[in-house]
C-alpha cells in the first residue's frame, strides 16, 4: 500500500472540506502528520495543481481544479438525476431552502440545492458540506449506516453550536430517533439560529444513499412546523427513492418526537 499517496489524499480531503484557508501545524495535528511531511505534500499539491499557497499568511487551501473533478463526478450521479424534479416543489411547498446531500466519511456534501426565495434563508454551497453529525441531511443519512461507523462518528463528536450533541449515548440514542421517526432534526446543532429537517433516500438495494432535507431560520422553524412539514419531506424522500428504483414500501411517518 502507497503511504504517501493515502497521506497526500487524505490531505486533499481535508483541505476541499475546509470553510477556510489551513496552515501546515493545524493540518498535521489533524491528521496525525509531521510537519515536515505535511509541508511536503502540500508543495505537491501546489505544484500538481491541486492546492495554493497565501503568500501572506502561510496558509493553504484547494483549487478550483478539485471542483473541476468534483463537478464531472456530481454529473454522473444518479441520485441528483433522479432527485431534480422534486426538489423546487418541495421549495414551493414548504417556503424554505432544500439541500440534497451526499455522506463523504464523516461528512455530508451538498449535491444540489434550490434556495428559498424568503429574505432570510439558509445559506449553503453546491460542492461545500458540513460535519454530518450536527446537519439534518447528514443525521438522515448517518442513522442508517452500520453500528460500527455510527459507534466510530459518536467518539469523535465536535461541538460545532452550543446546542451540538456531543455525548456519544445521546447522539447513539438520536440515530435510533431517527431510524424510528423516519426523518432527522437540526436543532440549531450547526449553526446557530439554523434549523433543518431531512429525510433519507434509498436506492433499487435498499440502501440509503442519499438525504433530502429542508433549512431555514430558527424563528420559521418552529416545532409546530417541523411537525407539519416532516410528512412532506419523507414523501419527497420516497418519490426519489423510487426513481431510484427502491422497491420497498412508502416510508411511514410517525408523528411522536
Amino acid at each position: 500500500m502507497d503511504t504517501t499517496f493515502l497521506k497526500g489524499l487524505r490531505m486533499l480531503q481535508a483541505l476541499s472540506l475546509s470553510d477556510r484557508p489551513r496552515g501546515v501545524t493545524e493540518l498535521a495535528r489533524e491528521l496525525g502528520l509531521t510537519k515536515s511531511n505535511s509541508h511536503r505534500l502540500l508543495k505537491t499539491m501546489v505544484h500538481a495543481g491541486y492546492a495554493q499557497n497565501n503568500s501572506e499568511t502561510g496558509k493553504y487551501s484547494a483549487t478550483l481544479r478539485v471542483w473541476e473533478l468534483g463537478s464531472h463526478v456530481l454529473s454522473q450521479v444518479d441520485v441528483k438525476s433522479a432527485a431534480s424534479a422534486y426538489l423546487q416543489p418541495l421549495a414551493d411547498r414548504t417556503g424554505e431552502s432544500v439541500h440534497l446531500s451526499l455522506l463523504v466519511e464523516h461528512a455530508v456534501v451538498y449535491i444540489d440545492k434550490i434556495d428559498s426565495a424568503q429574505p432570510v434563508r439558509a445559506y449553503s454551497q453546491i460542492g461545500k458540506g458540513a460535519p454530518a453529525h450536527c446537519v439534518a441531511t447528514g443525521k438522515a443519512l448517518l442513522a442508517f449506516q452500520s453500528e460500527d461507523m455510527i459507534a466510530c462518528v459518536s467518539g469523535k463528536l465536535k461541538a460545532q453550536t452550543s446546542r451540538t450533541i456531543t455525548d456519544a449515548e445521546e447522539f447513539k440514542r438520536e440515530m435510533a430517533r431517527v431510524r424510528q421517526l423516519g426523518y432527522a432534526i437540526n436543532r440549531g446543532e450547526w449553526r446557530d439560529g439554523v434549523c433543518g429537517l431531512a429525510a433519507p433516500i434509498r436506492d433499487a438495494s435498499r440502501q440509503v444513499v442519499a438525504a433530502i432535507g429542508i433549512s431555514g431560520p430558527e424563528s420559521r422553524m418552529k416545532s409546530t412546523f417541523m411537525r407539519e412539514q416532516a410528512p412532506v419531506v419523507i414523501q419527497t424522500a420516497d418519490l426519489i427513492s423510487k426513481a431510484l428504483g427502491y422497491p420497498g414500501e412508502a416510508l411511514v411517518y410517525r408523528k411522536t418526537a
